[in-house]
């Protein structure tokens, strides 16, 4: 009783720590496989394969992949350059030039070639696509010192779809909206390892947002601040030290605590366990503070409307929304939909009529009159966002003062657009649209001027396709979306912006999401 005692007392010193989310679950230990190295007197294709199975295992530089190499093939491949993501290893052919019963006598070179299905890939930044197709590498064998070695081999890794989500992490790096006062996540796959804290820093001080975010985000980094070392420890007080090269000695303050925050934030939302990041240049630390940054609003609980009743629900006490749920009971045709402002301030709706309104500040507004839209959808600057189905390039951002602003270069691409949801952060806009005949859910920059008007979209980036009508779209936190997708059954798909998604059954009669 005594030792039990002993063991439960409360931290006294530290800072304080967040835990989960009530109700949240920890997640399943990362168990990566343990490659094996290669058989004494295996065969060449053999040898491929053996390698191949050994390279989905990154612990030391990917070392005991390297011995399936030979020496210089060993020191000059590179692993990190992306990784192709097949349908499953037991789908892979491999053919060889030589006969498998006389490999170790006919010749001291050998070719083959392994063909797989692939479904998505991963490029050297970390960024994942959607990638369906019949692919194939080819690889020269050596016999080096009466052993069949890899002479030659392509750069990169081929992983069966399975095993990727446990040798590779989803790692959301940071980067800064057009104001530098939200920030928003570009997601990226990483080899699950201990140095993941060096990874993540080497790509965001090195790299660049991708290519389909780029027009709405920015860094804090300047182009020529670099690591000054390949490594950041982490010390005991759990301080990330990342070394700078000395074009850092020259930043003034709020460059320097925009890099801390961003770089923090990054760390500190990839699971890193850190108190703070530090900067030094030649071993002397610099002064960088920190910057606030505008959080999304927490989630009050369900938004109820009922005979008599609009607002926040908890339990079963429905709470009004100031100056928004008045408005709406007083509304006499049916709702079909209600989108409700981050701060409660206003509430975009959709009349039976079809039709969209905005609610708030005692009045009730129409916005859009056009027919056939879907349903609209409020952003963190108080602009509704409305197209019609039948034309998406159409669509518009409604000001709460009824000025409407045509969005250009809207899916230029897509025929039809079923439901369209913009980010909390007001950066991105998640949309489900038909191109080429396809469904797909597909993800775009949001452009604004100077004043926060969105002007554009920047161009379509396609994350997932369907095989079935979305009924729902929404955003799942900051890097996830939820789908209700109607199919035989209907299902919920949870899609990663940038990554793999998964699908459970929906809950029997399900009609929406939210």
């Amino acid at each position: 009783l005594l030792i039990v005692t002993a063991c439960t007392g409360l931290p006294t010193t530290g800072d304080v720590q967040s835990g989960l989310s009530l109700g949240a679950s920890p997640e399943d230990p990362a168990l990566l496989p343990l490659a094996s190295g290669p058989i004494d007197g295996a065969g060449p294709a053999a040898i491929v394969e053996g390698f191949m199975v050994a390279a989905i295992t990154p612990a030391d530089n990917w070392e005991t992949a390297r011995e399936f190499l030979t020496p210089d093939m060993a020191a000059t491949w590179r692993p990190n350059t992306g990784v192709s993501i097949d349908v499953s290893a037991d789908t892979r052919s491999f053919t060889s030039d030589l006969d498998e019963d006389a490999e170790t006598a006919d010749g001291d070179i050998a070719s083959v070639r392994v063909q797989f299905d692939q479904v998505a890939s991963v490029d050297g930044t970390g960024a994942f696509s959607q990638a369906v197709s019949a692919s194939n590498s080819a690889f020269v064998v050596t016999l080096t010192d009466g052993q069949w070695r890899i002479s030659e081999a392509p750069d990169g890794i081929v992983i069966d779809q399975s095993r990727f989500p446990r040798v590779y992490g989803d790692y959301a790096l940071q980067y800064y909206d057009q104001t530098w006062e939200r920030l928003v996540p570009d997601v990226r796959w990483f080899p699950r390892r201990v140095t993941i804290a060096t990874t993540i820093t080497q790509s965001l001080i090195g790299g660049a947002p991708s290519p389909w975010l780029d027009p709405a985000v920015q860094s804090a980094f300047p182009p020529d601040v670099q690591m000054a070392r390949d490594a950041v420890p982490i010390d005991v007080d759990q301080v990330a030290d990342v070394a700078l090269n000395r074009a850092a000695l020259s930043l003034d303050a709020t460059t320097l605590a925009r890099m801390r925050t961003q770089l923090q934030e990054t760390l500190a939302g990839a699971g890193v366990q850190i108190n703070q990041v530090r900067f030094t240049v030649d071993g002397r630390a610099l002064e960088a503070g920190v910057v606030e940054i505008v959080d999304t609003p927490s989630d009050g609980g369900g938004i109820v409307l009922k005979d008599g009743a609009f607002g926040t629900v908890v339990g079963n006490q429905i709470t009004p929304i100031p100056g928004v749920s008045e408005e709406i009971l007083g509304i006499t045709q049916p709702i079909v939909a209600i989108d409700v402002a981050g701060d409660d301030s206003h509430a975009a709706m959709q009349l039976g009529n079809g039709h969209v309104y905005i609610a708030g500040d005692g009045r009730v507004d129409e916005l859009d009159p056009r027919s056939l839209l879907v349903r609209p959808s409020l952003d963190p600057y108080d602009y509704t966002w409305s197209v019609p189905s039948n034309a998406p390039s159409a669509l518009l951002a409604i000001g709460d003062d009824v000025v409407s602003h045509p969005i250009s270069d809207a899916w230029p691409e897509a025929s039809e657009v079923s439901a369209i949801r913009v980010a909390a952060d007001g950066a991105r806009v998640a949309a489900v649209v038909v191109i080429g005949g396809q469904r797909w859910v597909a993800v775009s920059a949001v452009v604004r001027d100077d004043s926060g008007v969105p002007t554009r979209l920047g161009e379509t980036e396609l994350v997932a396709q369907l095989d079935g009508p979305a009924v729902g779209l929404v955003w799942l936190g900051a890097d996830r979306l939820g789908l209700l997708v109607d199919r035989e059954d209907r299902v919920v798909l949870t899609q990663i912006v940038g990554g793999t998604g998964t699908t459970e059954s929906a809950p029997s009669g399900a009609v929406s999401i939210a």
